[in-house]
């Protein structure tokens, strides 16, 4: 059949007249000059990305900060894959080397230049190469307190690289618990001791909630969370919105995958004969009290009155989210939001989903939309499908997608997710109005 048409067409080319001959010759000298200028482009970029990661070698500090600027903005505007096969190692090593010896400015940069290296390797060899390359300076940066924005693109680099290159839970959770250090540094001796800022604490619960996204309720150890929800409490009554409302999502997440014990000091409550009832019931009865003011907590911030000199802008942002938050612990309802990228919609409908994508889309900032419509490892993290790659016949996952299944929350951890928000709805209905509704299954 495709021969037949093949044969046809050119048959109907070879009895046209001339102005069609003539039509047709133009057009195809045309698109031979489009593909040439499109080729040349790309040698054109490729040259030029080249002499910035010469540039990298330069003693000047200020030279290798415009090379990391220009390198990032090339990465934002397309996918580099040619480039990052062929000068993969280079480009890492030489900003690892920004880390360990730049200005806080060049360690800023040499960290968001990771990230978006590790976004567009994917997940698979190269990606975990990233994260066991990275771990150690980005460890020590972090010990050097200075600028908040060196420190939270460190935070941002190593959130990033986790979730892309962290192949098991306990990697996941080792990034985790340096963030928290960072934060709460007496929870160990890593990270100096010194009084984090506001600013900083909430850089740190964002990273630490979009690592949580990714992991199973059940292979959290305990013994690294203790008295954390109750740390997370006390954040929500410090004098910054912003902090408040990543607070907020982290502990409507910590509820969403029924882990609330594990983040209260204590081991799992067993039910065997053989264990302390009475310590059984005074655990429980912490549990219930933490839940009860986290409410309270949440219900007063979803209808704060704006005080004196009061943003409104971040008052009803946090009104906003405070009310979600509110809806999800009494009745089970999660946000579900709506955005259009080139006229395809993603959505969300979990907190797990909203926090990913909020953070990725902050990490990717003017880059996040030419991510999402060409990134396929990012495309199946989020669940988005383009309808150009649904008519193209691509498949909806990566060929090593299931390496990174359990992490997204689109899939089997989704399904038990809206498995858990039904159960939650449905024991809501059997509740007077007001009272704290959600039954979570704890692990």
């Amino acid at each position: 059949m495709g021969r037949r048409n093949s044969h046809k067409k050119s048959a109907a080319m070879l009895d046209s007249d001339d102005a069609d001959s003539v039509s047709s010759s133009s057009t195809v000298q045309t698109d031979n000059m489009l593909m040439s200028r499109v080729e040349e482009v790309q040698v054109d970029t490729e040259t030029f990305l080249d002499q910035c990661l010469d540039a990298l070698y330069e003693k000047r500090g200020s030279t290798r900060e415009k090379a990391l600027s220009s390198i990032i903005e090339a990465f934002n505007n397309s996918l580099e894959l040619e480039f990052v096969e062929k000068k993969f190692a280079t480009l890492l090593h030489q900003c690892l080397n920004s880390i360990k010896k730049g200005s806080a400015k060049e360690i800023a940069l040499a960290s968001h230049m990771i990230g978006l290296l590790a976004l567009t390797t994917g997940p698979g060899v190269k990606a975990q190469e990233i994260l066991e390359e990275s771990i150690s300076p980005i460890l020590d940066a972090l010990k050097t307190r200075s600028e908040v924005v060196k420190l939270s693109w460190l935070l941002e680099c190593l959130a990033v690289i986790t979730f892309v290159g962290g192949e098991e839970p306990e990697e996941t959770e080792k990034s985790m618990q340096i963030m928290w250090q960072v934060a709460h540094p007496k929870l160990g001796p890593n990270v100096a001791a010194a009084k984090p800022s506001l600013a900083m604490i909430t850089m740190v619960v964002s990273a630490w909630s979009f690592l949580l996204t990714t992991m199973n309720g059940r292979t959290l150890n305990p013994k690294s969370w203790q008295e954390s929800i109750t740390y997370l409490s006390s954040l929500l009554d410090k004098d910054d919105r912003s902090l408040r409302i990543a607070v907020g999502e982290a502990l409507a997440l910590i509820f969403e995958i029924g882990s609330l014990e594990k983040f209260c000091g204590d081991a799992k409550i067993s039910d065997d004969n053989s264990v302390d009832n009475v310590n059984d019931s005074r655990k429980l009865m912490s549990i219930h009290g933490l839940r009860n003011k986290i409410l309270n907590q949440v219900r007063s911030l979803s209808s704060e009155a704006g005080g004196k000199g009061s943003a409104k802008k971040d008052l009803n942002s946090q009104r906003n989210t405070f009310r979600d938050i509110l809806d999800f612990l009494e009745d089970g309802y999660t946000p579900e939001m709506s955005m259009k990228i080139g006229g395809d919609s993603l959505n969300t409908c979990t907190w797990a989903e909203l926090i990913q994508l909020n953070f990725l889309k902050h990490f990717l900032g003017g880059g996040f939309v030419k991510h999402m419509q060409e990134n396929h490892f990012l495309q199946d993290a989020l669940g988005f499908t383009p309808k150009k790659k649904l008519l193209s016949g691509v498949e909806n996952r990566m060929s090593n997608g299931e390496k990174r299944m359990y992490k997204s929350p689109n899939s089997a951890l989704n399904k038990a997710r809206t498995q858990l928000l039904n159960k939650q709805r449905t024991l809501s209905q059997d509740k007077n109005s007001g009272h704290y509704a959600v039954a979570f299954a704890d692990d």
